[in-house]
């Protein structure tokens, strides 16, 4: 009998008879690892770049139409210094957007001064704006100055006429009923166009928008002296002194100018109103000046002669118009004086000071004085 050989077939797991599995190289299990991580690294920097991509583009673009916003930018100041007082305003959202745009697009030559921004402003019309020259003016509208020279500064901002502007003060229809009808329309050398609107407007600082019009700037300069007027209820108070509101104003506008400090004007005040009581001329030397169209200097024996309706030498009662701008002080001064008889006064002291004098012996005593002290 033969015996068949039998086959050997090896044992599976646990004798199971099942054929174990074909072992798998090192090598393999290290690529296929690799190739894993590397596809998760890849995920995760699709997902950084595109987040990027919109967070750069959202930076870049803006949105147009925010509110608008004054930037200042000083002598020599840095653009990094410049980008944080943008991002700080809110007119940009990301410093290093900012720069980031301003590497591949250049960085700009920024000028010293006031620039109108909008908030979240893109990118290319932050830096057109700041590559022009400032376009944000300040006018100061000082106390003692008068609407003609205020024209003169306005004439000097791009875009503004000092033409348009005067026109626009005197027809600014928020004075109908402040001027008394029949007033002079005619004003002093340098002064004439300003007619019977001068003095009549706000003191302190103004900003000059772009594309603002000369009609819009002589308006928020007639608004904000009209705001005081009312406020100082200039017209109530002027009427216990049988006066309009605007010869209060005129007085207003004597007490600034012969006063000048705010320690005097107040007892200024009582001598115009003293004066005018007793049918005096007010002979103060300020409306010569004004007359012959200067703000400073000696007034002469000659200069008391010249042939002007401001002249309150030769003129009794007020000026025809205000001959300046009149401060809040110099308003609350005329609708308040200190009560006294005085008439005369003069500068005694180079501080300022003024002394003030009921009769004419003690004016002379005064005048002895100041010239003791060099201040006449």
């Amino acid at each position: 009998m033969s015996v068949r050989a039998r086959r050997h077939r090896p044992a599976g797991p646990r004798g199971t008879g099942e054929l174990p599995e074909a072992p798998v190289a090192p090598g393999f299990v290290r690529r296929r690892r690799l190739l894993f991580t590397w596809g998760v690294v890849l995920v995760i920097a699709i997902g950084l770049l595109s987040w990027g991509a919109a967070w750069y583009e959202s930076a870049l673009s803006g949105s147009p139409g925010g509110r608008p916003v004054i930037v200042a930018v000083a002598n020599g100041e840095p653009v990094g210094r410049i980008t944080a007082q943008l991002a700080a305003e809110g007119v940009i959202d990301s410093t290093e957007a900012m720069r980031a745009y301003m590497f591949f697009h250049g960085t700009p030559t920024v000028q010293a001064g006031d620039y109108e921004l909008y908030a979240h402003e893109p990118f290319a019309r932050v830096l057109a704006t700041l590559s022009s020259v400032p376009d944000v003016f300040e006018i100061d509208v000082t106390p003692g100055t008068t609407v003609g020279l205020v024209a003169a500064e306005v004439d000097s901002l791009p875009g503004h006429s000092a033409a348009a502007f005067l026109a626009a003060v005197r027809t600014d229809p928020a004075l109908t009923g402040f001027v008394p009808a029949g007033t002079p329309a005619g004003s002093a050398p340098g002064e004439a166009a300003a007619g019977f609107a001068q003095g009549l407007l706000g003191t302190g600082m103004y900003q000059v928008m772009p594309h603002e019009t000369d009609a819009a700037l002589a308006h928020q300069m007639v608004a904000r002296f009209l705001a005081v007027a009312a406020g100082s209820r200039l017209a109530a108070v002027a009427r216990a002194y049988g006066l309009s509101a605007y010869d209060e104003v005129v007085v207003a506008s004597l007490v600034q100018e012969e006063g000048v400090y705010r320690m005097n004007m107040s007892k200024v005040a009582r001598v115009v109103y003293n004066r005018l009581a007793r049918g005096m001329a007010l002979q103060m030397d300020s409306t010569v000046l004004y007359a012959e169209g200067r703000d400073s200097g000696k007034v002469t024996s000659g200069d008391l002669q010249v042939d002007s309706p401001f002249n309150t030498y030769l003129h009794s009662g007020l000026p025809p118009t205000p001959i300046a701008v009149p401060s809040p002080e110099a308003i609350d001064a005329a609708l308040h004086p200190t009560p006294g008889s005085w008439l005369y006064f003069v500068l005694v002291s180079k501080s300022g000071r003024e002394a003030f004098a009921t009769t004419y012996a003690q004016q002379v005593a005064n005048e002895k004085l100041a010239m003791k002290n060099g201040a006449y």
